[in-house]
């Protein structure tokens, strides 16, 4: 499965930008996805940006006051407009933007861009950005993709926001929070399998929030066990996930909230599982590697806040002169580069 977010999709058009052509004068982006891609490329390069509807009806979005304008202080005339999707596969919403801005009689030069296609270029648009193969999902159309229907779904922190410390008591508030958790991702296509470290006896509770939230499912799995400190005790929240997923053949992708529970059942169940928390998908293969990267990531971290909270003048100074000029602001350079650089 190959997965992109939202960060990927910025991280891809800001290293990808030399491949639009100068002189655009307009970003018009194609609703829905296509607005958040056309709003990231409009930002980048403090361009006016439209909805394909709203320009075609001779509309602009508001613009800040750095934004290009003619010499009597109104928006210039677009000559070279960017009109940009997410994503192409077939090329129809392409086709069905042009034939809406031709309608409308929009005189200036055309140029079509997709974020995302299945192949470097493609008849329907100019400029492809990056190439992603099927299998593919993105984090903005994850909740109504086709996998759901195969898919095994975490409850807390997914479907819903996760209880805080106060509710989770296992007692009356829990069953409040159960029965008027806040939703949070909201699938339009039903899932394969729920599978959560929820109790089993608070399954109707959890049922009938379902129901009311109009949120269609196969199977529900729950955990078997008296209570929360038995459930503790066995540290059973990812092992008990990673057992349904192993067990169920067509299930091809697990999502899972926290992290380090995603990181724990695609070890144990050797299938890969998509985190809510970091938004990428963790493969079996690779999770030692993750988290060898991760640990690095958390120790740049801590040194870089380390580096960067003010100290005595004194303590930097006796640091300056124990390690010598060199070697100290060789350290400071280190710590303050990106990881990876």
């Amino acid at each position: 499965m190959h997965y992109r977010s939202v960060a990927d999709m910025s991280d891809t058009i800001t290293r990808q930008l030399r491949k639009l052509p100068p002189d655009i004068d307009l970003v018009v982006g194609v609703p829905r996805s296509g607005l958040l891609a056309g709003s990231m490329i409009s930002l980048a390069l403090n361009l006016p940006l439209a909805d394909l509807e709203g320009f075609a009806a001779g509309r602009l979005l508001a613009t800040g006051h750095t934004r290009r304008r003619s010499d009597d202080g109104e928006p210039a005339a677009p000559r070279r407009i960017l009109v940009v999707d997410d994503s192409i596969n077939s090329g129809g919403s392409m086709v069905q933007a042009r034939k809406a801005l031709i309608e409308a009689g929009v005189e200036a030069e055309l140029i079509f861009c997709a974020v995302y296609g299945l192949k470097p270029e493609h008849p329907e648009v100019d400029v492809v950005l990056e190439a992603v193969p099927y299998p593919r999902m993105f984090q903005w159309n994850a909740m109504h993709h086709s996998y759901l229907a195969d898919a095994c779904f975490d409850i807390d922190g997914v479907l819903c926001c996760d209880p805080t410390s106060e509710e989770n008591d296992d007692g009356d508030r829990y069953r409040a929070f159960l029965t008027s958790a806040r939703a949070f991702l909201r699938p339009s296509k039903p899932i394969g399998h729920l599978v959560t470290s929820r109790l089993e006896k608070y399954r109707p509770e959890t049922e009938a929030w379902l129901a009311a939230e109009g949120i269609e499912y196969g199977k529900l799995w729950m955990l078997d066990l008296p209570d929360a400190a038995a459930r503790r005790k066995a540290g059973a929240h990812g092992a008990f996930k990673a057992r349904v997923y192993a067990s169920l053949p067509d299930a091809a992708l697990f999502i899972e909230s926290e992290e380090r529970q995603a990181v724990e059942i695609a070890r144990a169940s050797g299938k890969p599982v998509l985190s809510i928390e970091s938004q990428t998908i963790i493969y079996p293969d690779r999770v030692e590697e993750l988290t060898a990267m991760r640990q690095r990531r958390v120790g740049y971290e801590r040194r870089r806040r380390e580096i960067e909270t003010p100290a005595p003048s004194g303590l930097k100074a006796a640091a300056r002169r124990l390690l010598g000029a060199p070697l100290y602001d060789q350290l400071k350079r280190a710590v303050r580069a990106p990881a990876g650089a």
